[in-house]
C-alpha cells in the first residue's frame, strides 16, 4: 500500500487557496488504548466515538490463496490518480457477482456528487475478491448471529447497532493486492444500514443509503478536510487546526488578516445559505467554526460546501496534473 506525501501536498494546495493553517489540535488523551471511529445514523447525522483498540466482532480468517483483483475503472497510472480499493466480507465464491454489483452501485452513487461527478476519470477503482466461508456478517439480521468470514465484520461494534467494524489489519492485507490504495472501503454483504469511518471505511454493500459514508470519508482522504459536526465535546480551547475547513477565527478576524476561507465569506454555497463562520466543528460545540450551516462533512446526504469543494478540486488537480 502506498504511503505518499499526498496529504502534505493537499495541505499546501489548501494553504495556497485559503491561508496557511496552524498546528493540529490534540484530542484529550485516552485513559486506555482506544481508536476513534465515525458512526453514521440513517438520518445522516455523524458522531465520533472511541472504541477499544481494536474492537472486532470476530477474528478474521486469512486465506492461503491470494484473491483476484479486478479494475472496475482504471483511467491512468496510480501516481497520477486516486486509487479506491473495495474489499468485501461475507461474500462466498458464489456471491462475488453480488460483490461486484455492490461496488458498482457505490461508485455510481459517488459520481453523482461533486467533485467526483466532474472528476470521475481522476480515480482508479479496484475490487479485491475476498472469499468468505459463510455468507453475511456478524449480528445481522439480528444480534447474536455469528458468521465465519474473511474480515470479521459485524454490527453492534462497541455495543452500537449501526457501528459496523472490521479487522483493519486483514482488510489492509487484502487491499494491498491492488496496485495502490488511497482509500480502502470494506463492504459487508448486508442490506442493513451501517458503517464506520476511520483508516478503513466500512459500509453495507447492499444498502444504497450507506454509499454516502464512502463519499464523506473521501473528504478526509482526498481533501484533508476536517469534520464539521460538533459531537461529543463542549468548548474547544486548542490551537488553530490544520484542516483547511475548520478554524478558531471569527469572520472579522479572517477578513482582517486574510485567514483560511476569508475570500469566500458572504458567498453562496451549494449546501445552502452563505459562507461564514458557524459555531461547532471538529467534534466541539463552541470555540471553533465551520464555513457553512450543513455540508457533507457535517451531515450525510448534503453536498460539500464551496470551501470544501474547491479544496477537493485543488487536491484532485494536483494529483492528476490537470
Amino acid at each position: 500500500m502506498r504511503h505518499t506525501p499526498r496529504l502534505a501536498a493537499v495541505v499546501l494546495v489548501a494553504a495556497a487557496l485559503l491561508a496557511a493553517p496552524g498546528p493540529a489540535a490534540a484530542q484529550p488523551p485516552p485513559t486506555e488504548p482506544v481508536e476513534w471511529v465515525e458512526v453514521f445514523s440513517p438520518d445522516g447525522t455523524i458522531e465520533r466515538v472511541e472504541v477499544p483498540e481494536r474492537t472486532e466482532p470476530r477474528t478474521a480468517r486469512i486465506t492461503a490463496a491470494p484473491p483476484t483483483v479486478v479494475a472496475l475503472q482504471r483511467t491512468g497510472p496510480s501516481d497520477r490518480r486516486f486509487d479506491l480499493v473495495f474489499v468485501g466480507d461475507g461474500y462466498t465464491a458464489a456471491e462475488l457477482g453480488a460483490f461486484r454489483n455492490h461496488v458498482a452501485g457505490k461508485w455510481a452513487h459517488m459520481i453523482t456528487v461533486e467533485p467526483f461527478r466532474s472528476y470521475k476519470d481522476s480515480f482508479n477503482v479496484w475490487m479485491v475478491n475476498v472469499v468468505s466461508p459463510e455468507s453475511g456478517v456478524d449480528h445481522d439480521p439480528y444480534r447474536g448471529v455469528s458468521r465465519d468470514t474473511a474480515l470479521g465484520m459485524g454490527f453492534w461494534c462497541a455495543n452500537m447497532q449501526r457501528l459496523l467494524c472490521v479487522n483493519e489489519r486483514a482488510a489492509r492485507s487484502y487491499a494491498a493486492y491492488a496496485p495502490e490504495a488511497d482509500q480502502v472501503i470494506a463492504l459487508a454483504n448486508s442490506t442493513t444500514y451501517g458503517g464506520a469511518g476511520g483508516g478503513v471505511a466500512t459500509a453495507s454493500g447492499g444498502n444504497p443509503q450507506s454509499g454516502w459514508i464512502a463519499v464523506h470519508e473521501l473528504g478526509h482522504s482526498v481533501g484533508g478536510l476536517g469534520d464539521e459536526y460538533d459531537y461529543p465535546y463542549d468548548r474547544y480551547s486548542g490551537p488553530e487546526p490544520s484542516a483547511p475547513n475548520i478554524s478558531v477565527y471569527s469572520s472579522s478576524q479572517m477578513s482582517a488578516y486574510r485567514l483560511k476561507w476569508y475570500a469566500y465569506l458572504g458567498r453562496p454555497t451549494p449546501d445552502g445559505g452563505v459562507i461564514g463562520t458557524y459555531a461547532g466543528a471538529h467534534q466541539y460545540r463552541t470555540g471553533i467554526h465551520r464555513p457553512s450551516q450543513d455540508s457533507l462533512m457535517r451531515t450525510l446526504g448534503r453536498p460539500f460546501n464551496s470551501v470544501g469543494l474547491d479544496i477537493m478540486i485543488a487536491a484532485i488537480r494536483a494529483r492528476t496534473g490537470t
